[in-house]
This record gives structure tokens, C-alpha cells and sequence, in this order.
């Protein structure tokens, strides 16, 4: 039987949840022996292939141009999306530049902090153009899964997944996958 196809990518996050994902420990060997990684930010291969993917994971929220770029490539080329952590479900932490606009936290951040000396706004064709409301991932493409937590649990990730690979939709419902002891 072909190993379940899975491609991984953050937007605007810490990466927390990749890392989460990664804390799934020895059950990822387990997992290992049913799918595939076929790119991640944490490997060389960053875009999911064009002939697609079973399983879209996207953690970080909806704050530039880019992002949206790589939200849509994502929802393209996977049969099922799954938002994890708080920023990619609902903006998060990044929505937080939501509350003063994104003009003054642009200018907060490169000119009028203390440690700034001569700081200038970055402006680039190679950067992504900021938005002016950090949103979470289903405001720009549809999604199938919502992970929440900052980080989600490894156990969440770890329940989603064989969830998905036995046939069935996650319910992330169980109380015992998003608290900590």
C-alpha cells in the first residue's frame, strides 16, 4: 500500500508547532512506516509537490502577501488542510499588530524601538507586502481540520493524524489533547 502523502509549511508563527509536531517522539518512527514527508520548512524540500499531497498541514497566520501565496499553493495541492496552532485557527499572537494597524507596528518595530539606530521600514519586491488584518488560514482558503493550541499537544497532532490515516475525521473534541499538567 503507497504511504499517505503529507506536506508541511508555516506563515507567520514561531515555528512552535512544527516543533510540537516533532514531539510526537517515537511514535513518528511508528507514523514513518504510513507516510510520507514530502516537504517541510524543517527539511530541503520547502513547496508540496505539484502533483499534490493527501495531507496539508499549515501552521501561522494570514499576515502578508506571501502568506496568501502559500496558503493557496498549499489548499491546491492537498486533498485535506489542517490548520494548527492558535495563529494559523484565528491570527493568534501575529493578530495582535491587529489592535494599533499595521503602519504604526511597522514603525514600532524598525524605527522606534530603543535599539534602533537609523531604522528603516523594509521594502521589497522579495518580501511579502503586509496585509492590514492578520487573519487566521480559513479567511483566505478553505480548510478541512482546525488544530488549536499554542503549540498544540504532540498528543493532538499525533490523534489527528492516525485519525486521518484510519479512514476517519478527527473530532478534536477530548479536553486531555489541549490541556498541559
Amino acid at each position: 500500500m503507497a504511504k499517505v502523502r503529507i506536506a508541511t509549511d508555516w506563515l507567520a508563527g514561531c515555528a512552535g508547532c512544527h516543533m510540537s509536531l516533532l514531539d510526537i517522539d517515537e511514535r513518528i518512527v511508528k507514523l514513518s512506516e504510513l507516510v510520507e514527508f514530502t516537504s517541510s520548512p524543517i527539511t530541503d524540500l520547502k513547496h508540496p509537490p505539484k502533483e499534490g499531497v493527501t495531507v496539508g498541514i499549515l501552521e501561522g497566520a494570514i499576515c502578508n502577501t506571501h502568506n496568501i501565496e502559500v496558503a493557496k499553493q498549499m489548499r491546491e495541492r492537498c486533498d485535506i488542510l489542517i490548520a494548527v496552532g492558535d495563529c494559523a485557527t484565528f491570527g493568534g499572537i501575529p493578530a495582535m499588530r491587529n489592535l494599533v494597524g499595521t503602519d504604526a507596528a511597522l514603525k514600532r518595530a524598525y524605527i522606534e524601538t530603543e535599539s534602533t539606530v537609523d531604522g528603516v521600514i523594509p521594502d521589497s519586491d522579495e518580501l511579502g507586502k503586509p496585509l492590514d488584518m492578520v487573519v487566521g488560514v480559513d479567511k483566505v482558503v478553505k480548510v478541512d481540520l482546525f488544530i488549536p493550541g499554542c503549540p498544540p499537544r504532540a498528543d493532538a497532532f499525533y490523534y489527528a493524524l492516525t485519525e486521518l490515516l484510519a479512514g476517519r475525521t478527527p473530532v478534536i473534541l477530548p479536553p486531555e489533547l489541549f490541556t498541559y499538567d
